[in-house]
């Protein structure tokens, strides 16, 4: 019979562990249950407390409680590890899981998305780029060139494609022929993607002439080649840089009639794919071309090269003998079309760094000055067309006349004199025309300066454009009425007011300026420009009344005899008014504007020319400084129009009782 002890299997000699199957692996070495991981017998406790050799048996801490006696020491605690079968399994199912949703993945990228995901990486690899198109020409009247595009090209090379037997040929070709350093040609050649590839595309040199591309692309060296451009060219002594204006570096139209006209003369570009590394490097040989470019319209005006060159020079010429600060010259037909448009400071188009802000503004358009006596011709012909005097009535006319706080005087002293409205005009005297003003009436003398195109914007819609000032009645202090009948407290630029003497050369219709003649497209033909807004003014009858008066300017008694042209009748009218300092908005002491405006043949007038001086020092009166140069043009103009000589003798007008 069996005692407890004998049943204790943790028992060496113990019978149950006498029946324990052997746990011993095949080398030899223990193992617990069937299929579990070897374990290693814990030894004896005798054996675990065995004394090292020569010394004493160490001795574990006694535990102690909380009540500070000592306790029993620690069981050690055995862990033991799961089966790893359920393990396994549940990592094969996730790996399969895995392995079913990428292959279904696959299959739907490459057997149903294909196309999609091959054109969204075409995407990538191709762009569209534009191609540049030729920029419309801008001519006189009869064609010949203001602005010009010419064909040009862009030099380049692919360092890919150079062979490399033909490299040290094309380095001295290219920095010989372009004036390049020979080390930035080679860092070209030498040239890589951020990938490391040989760059595909590096420019060599821009605008290069048609000349000079043919000359290189004849000795066949690999890897270079060109693309087309264009560029813009204004030729030499046009006279008119500041009506014409210029393009900037990206070709497109910064200031004058290339800004104003961009559109037409821009054309539309073509639209080409290119192939773009993947470090940005353009390759325009490889994809084809998507959008043939359209080139632009070409403008024709309707200046005449030879008058607006003639205006220039003349121009020039006298504002440098005056010392004066600038001026314009504006050359018209009875129609309101403008043959000449110079001013003066200019600049070089083909140098623009060389020139400032000031030297390109269009002082035509851009320049508002107070018209002085040339506005007498409006009040006149206002006081005319409403019948409130004629051209033979009488005015008791003395030197000076006192309006308020303000003495109004004549420009030279004279004693109380009777003059006729055709003395008034020949000798300029603001004390008549203030008479003659107050006639016709505040808002009568506002509503003939408006319909004359005073106060409102030209319709030329060039750049700058500054349309002056006319104040509504309302607003008029009781020295403005007086001082507006001869020019003073108003301003306009030099087109209104050559429009003003186109329209009375035009028997009273007035034309809205032109300066576009029409458009001409790639193949040559030509369309017009709409007409021009047309309204009558004055009547016939008053037109020549006018003229009459202004023909007697140039007369005898006069204040214009400079302005005479032998064989041919001229009218015009002198204008001298004190500048006004924009700042401030006062007169500035001492300094003028002076002009002067006339037209030939005045019994059948053809040209209408105006002359503004803007502070001359050495004459300041627009007889003396201006009229020389209306001479000067108007004689020119008639020549270059072939107009023919006068045929008529002007009729004597009574000037005085």
């Amino acid at each position: 019979m069996s005692t407890p002890r004998d049943r204790d299997p943790r028992r060496p000699g113990s019978a149950a562990r006498r029946r324990r199957p052997s746990q011993r692996s095949a080398d030899g070495q223990p193992r617990g249950r069937a299929g579990a991981e070897p374990v290693r017998r814990r030894a004896p406790q005798a054996a675990r407390s065995r004394p090292a050799p020569g010394g004493r048996a160490p001795r574990r801490p006694a535990r102690k409680t909380s009540g500070g006696g000592p306790t029993a020491p620690l069981l050690r605690r055995t862990f033991r590890r799961s089966e790893p079968g359920p393990r396994i399994k549940v990592a094969v199912v996730l790996l399969v899981v895995v392995l079913v949703v990428f292959g279904g993945r696959l299959v739907q990228i490459q057997g149903f998305e294909a196309a999609h995901y091959a054109s969204q990486a075409s995407d990538t690899r191709l762009t569209t780029i534009d191609i540049p198109t030729v920029r419309g020409d801008i001519t006189d009247a009869s064609g010949r060139p203001f602005a010009i595009s010419v064909e040009v090209r862009t030099v380049f090379v692919d360092p890919k494609e150079v062979k490399a037997d033909e490299r040290e040929q094309i380095i001295t070709e290219l920095s010989g022929r372009f004036d390049l350093p020979v080390e930035e040609v080679t860092a070209k050649l030498d040239a890589t993607t951020p990938e490391g590839e040989p760059s595909r595309y590096q420019v060599i040199k821009r605008q290069v002439s048609q000349q000079d591309w043919r000359e290189l692309d004849e000795l066949d060296l690999q890897g270079v080649s060109s693309e087309r451009d264009y560029k813009r060219v204004y030729p030499d002594e046009t006279g008119a840089a500041n009506l014409i204006g210029f393009v900037g570096a990206e070709g497109h139209g910064l200031e004058g009639l290339e800004a104003v006209m961009e559109r037409t003369l821009a054309g539309e570009a073509g639209k080409q794919q290119v192939e773009v590394g993947r470090g940005g490097t353009q390759i325009p040989m490889v994809a084809g071309l998507a959008k043939e470019p359209v080139p632009g319209r070409s403008v024709r005006l309707t200046i005449d090269q030879d008058i607006q060159w003639h205006a220039q020079q003349t121009l020039a010429e006298r504002v440098d003998a005056l010392d004066a600060e600038g001026g314009s010259v504006v050359v018209m037909d009875r129609s309101a079309r403008i043959r000449a448009m110079a001013t003066y400071p200019t600049y070089d188009q083909n140098d623009i760094d060389g020139s400032t802000q000031e030297d390109r503004r269009n002082g035509a358009v851009a320049d508002a000055f107070e018209p002085g006596s040339t506005n007498k011709a409006i009040t006149v012909a206002g006081a005319l067309e409403e019948g409130v005097t004629t051209p033979d009535t009488v005015y008791t006319v003395p030197y000076s006349i006192q309006r308020y706080d303000r003495t109004f005087k004549d420009s030279d002293y004279h004693p109380t004199e009777r003059f006729t409205v055709n003395g008034i005009m020949a000798t300029s005297s603001n004390v008549g025309t203030i008479y003659i003003g107050d006639q016709l009436g505040p808002d009568k003398l506002y509503d003939y300066l408006g319909k004359f195109g005073f106060g409102q914007p030209t319709g030329l819609e060039l750049p700058g454009e500054n349309q002056g000032i006319l104040t509504d009645p309302q607003y008029w202090s009781g020295t403005d009425q007086p001082s507006i009948s001869f020019g003073h407290s108003l301003s306009v630029n030099a087109v209104q007011l050559a429009s003003v003497y186109a329209t009375i050369a035009n028997d009273g219709v007035r034309v809205e300026p032109s300066l576009v003649a029409g458009t001409v497209d790639e193949t040559g033909d030509f369309t017009a420009s709409p007409a021009r807004e047309k309204r009558r003014v004055i009547s016939p009858d008053t037109a020549e009344q006018v003229r009459l008066m202004l023909e007697a300017v140039t007369g005898k008694e006069g204040t214009a005899q400079a302005a005479r042209i032998d064989d041919y009748r001229v009218g015009g009218k002198t204008g001298t008014a004190n500048r006004i300092d924009p700042e401030t908005g006062r007169y500035e002491q001492g300094q003028y504007t002076s002009s002067f405006v006339g037209m030939a043949p005045i019994d059948d007038p053809e040209l209408i020319v105006l002359v503004v001086l803007h502070n001359p020092k050495s004459e300041v009166y627009g007889g003396q400084a201006a009229a020389p140069v209306f001479t000067d043009v108007m004689s020119f103009a008639l020549k270059t129009d072939q107009v023919p000589p006068t045929g008529t003798e002007p009729p004597k007008l009574r000037l005085r009782e």
